[in-house]
């Protein structure tokens, strides 16, 4: 199924609780940078930005937007989506949790 379809039915809820797995190295309030980056209005942030984080180049220099669809490319493999990231997360393989979570994530300053 696309993933636009998964996204149109997500669960912010859900996603809540995917959510744990991440909070190690991010944050949700505005401008808290952990060891990743704030996460505060990550749904169509400029990839490459996140108010003082300092990204790894290939990071930096990726065109676009945190769209879903991106985010969720990134999540299910984020070595394979931007190889060099500095993001040790395996990956999040099942297209739900993963559109619950970018769901969730949405609620907070999100477009």
């Amino acid at each position: 199924m696309p993933f636009a379809e998964v996204f149109a039915a997500a669960d912010a809820g859900a996603g809540e609780r995917r959510w744990r797995q991440c909070q190690a190295c991010h944050k949700l309030e505005d401008g808290a940078n952990g060891t990743g980056p704030h996460l505060y209005a990550v749904v169509g942030r400029d990839i490459g930005a996140g108010g003082g984080f300092g990204y790894s180049e290939v990071l930096a220099t990726l065109e676009g937007d945190w769209t879903p669809e991106a985010l969720s490319g990134f999540l299910e493999d984020p070595r394979g989506y931007a190889n060099g990231t500095k993001m040790s997360y395996a990956g999040m393989d099942d297209v739900e949790d993963r559109a619950n979570l970018i769901a969730y994530l949405q609620t907070f300053g999100g477009s």
